[in-house]
């Protein structure tokens, strides 16, 4: 044990020495959620939408209002000729038009049917589809904000109740996930550059002649990179609590649990990959290009596990970030405990044990 203490001792002198990249591990992390935090996001606003009103009423002048009001649609740049509403959209002016017939006013007085025209450009799925629910939305409040009272709008409506994310922030879903991508890009990156720099400065021949065993120096290098992986996970989860208000509804402790887990795995990873390459800066880019897109790409990050081809299903078991993206989201969001989450938790178990297998059996492999 005393063995595994000396080796971690002389790894921790080597973070301490090395303080701008200490200082990149640790502020690396904040930066990247300050950043992606509100690049990725799927909140569908400033939608350009062209108001073609016929009628002419206070009523439709109103109706007008609630969209350009909502926060989710704004005017075109110029105004849109009434002619020819495919035209509008045909040029870019604008991503939907809103056809308001004459009759509205009468409408809403006499209770008569009416319909109104919605327009919209479908090249892009996405906007096209949040136009048509925001559209929805914004016509069901109007109607009943002019019902008189005790009056009701016809028809079937439902009782909708979110849970869990009940302002449907994008940022909830997301930041939660982009800690297990940081984590897993981070600590791969830390503990893949320690041999590879052994290798380049020389100090692998020194280490090798003293009397310790592959498996003794893989352990006392992992263990400071699992205090500051699991230093810069705490720092995260802060930041994402009250920079952008992600909720903290389960245990800290349960999560910190699997999150050394987690980071075993990532670290393992780093170290394997060290094995594999002679120099630091081939392992920071090899620790990039193995970490980062499989955890984008194949954790349900981004995109659904269940529609990819069945080829990248079976490819996403071995990716730890589908595991622990669940989890974290679980716990963050939700307040999951382990007899929900024990699933996921078996499987990380077992991809960190067999990494750090494979990466201690190369290792011996790389010094016989």
């Amino acid at each position: 044990m005393h063995k595994i203490r000396y080796i971690a001792g002389k790894e921790v002198r080597h973070i301490l020495r090395d303080s701008r990249s200490l200082m990149i591990a640790i502020l690396m992390p904040i930066l990247m959620t300050f950043v992606y935090g509100y690049a990725i996001n799927l909140d569908t606003k400033n939608i350009r939408l062209a108001v073609l009103d016929f009628d002419r009423s206070v009523d439709s002048r109103e109706l007008a209002s609630r969209f350009y009001n909502s926060g989710y649609f704004l005017k075109p740049q110029v105004p849109p000729a009434l002619s020819d509403p495919e035209k509008i959209l045909r040029s870019g002016q604008a991503h939907a038009v809103l056809v308001i017939r004459a009759g509205l006013a009468r409408a809403l007085t006499n209770f008569t049917d009416y319909e109104l025209g919605l327009l919209v450009d479908g090249a892009d799925a996405n906007v096209a589809a949040a136009t048509g629910s925001y559209s929805n939305i914004m016509v069901a409040s109007f109607l009943e904000d002019r019902m008189p009272y005790g009056f009701e709008v016809p028809g079937v409506r439902i009782s909708q109740q979110v849970l869990y994310n009940s302002n449907l922030e994008s940022s909830h879903f997301f930041v939660p996930g982009l800690i297990a991508i940081i984590l897993m890009m981070i600590s791969a990156m830390l503990t893949s550059v320690t041999i590879a720099r052994e290798k380049e400065t020389g100090t692998m021949e020194q280490l090798l002649t003293s009397p310790v065993t592959p498996r003794q120096i893989i352990i006392g290098k992992v263990l400071p990179y699992i205090a500051l992986a699991l230093l810069d996970a705490v720092l995260v989860i802060i930041f994402a609590m009250f920079h952008f208000g992600v909720p903290f509804a389960g245990s800290m402790l349960l999560l910190l649990f699997f999150g050394l887990i987690y980071v075993a795995a990532a670290l393992s990873l780093g170290i394997l990959i060290s094995t594999l390459v002679s120099t630091q800066q081939l392992a920071m880019m090899m620790a990039q290009l193995t970490t980062v897109l499989p955890s984008v790409m194949l954790s349900g990050y981004i995109f659904e596990i269940k529609n990819m081809p069945a080829v990248l299903r079976y490819v996403s078991y071995l990716v730890p970030a589908r595991y622990f993206i669940r989890i974290i989201r679980g716990v963050m969001l939700k307040g999951s405990d382990l007899s929900v989450l024990w699933g996921e938790a078996v499987f990380l178990v077992i991809l960190a044990v067999v990494l750090l297998a494979i990466a201690t059996k190369r290792f011996q492999l790389k010094i016989g």
